[in-house]
């Protein structure tokens, strides 16, 4: 039987960026239509996963802070700076595509 106070298991490794398409001037999405859809639904699902990592990180702060009680301050300090490094990152720490023009795709 599992408790809600068992240590949740997540994975300790690191996801490298998927390949986007380089979004230019020249012919914008009919360039490559087939490759543009593909990376805007790989970056919508980097996104939500990104969105599901705040949340069980938040989860995470709210049971150590309702388990240690009055002594939160110091026995969930680690919980939250995980949360608040992650929060305060652009798009909440979603993985970003290594443009070779970053300039040119700013804000995709």
């Amino acid at each position: 039987m599992t408790s809600m106070y068992d240590e949740p298991k997540v994975m300790a490794g690191t996801l490298p960026p998927y390949p986007h398409e380089e979004r230019g001037s020249e012919f914008g999405r009919a360039k490559d239509p087939v490759k543009f859809l593909q990376a805007v639904e790989q970056r919508a699902r980097e996104r939500q996963v990104a969105y599901e990592t705040v949340r069980l990180l938040r989860q995470d702060v709210i049971t150590c802070f309702r388990k240690e009680g009055v002594n939160h301050y110091e026995n969930c300090k680690e919980e939250t700076e995980k949360y608040y490094k992650i929060i305060i990152k652009k798009d909440v720490g979603q993985l970003q595509p290594n443009w070779e023009n970053k300039e040119k795709n700013e804000g995709w």
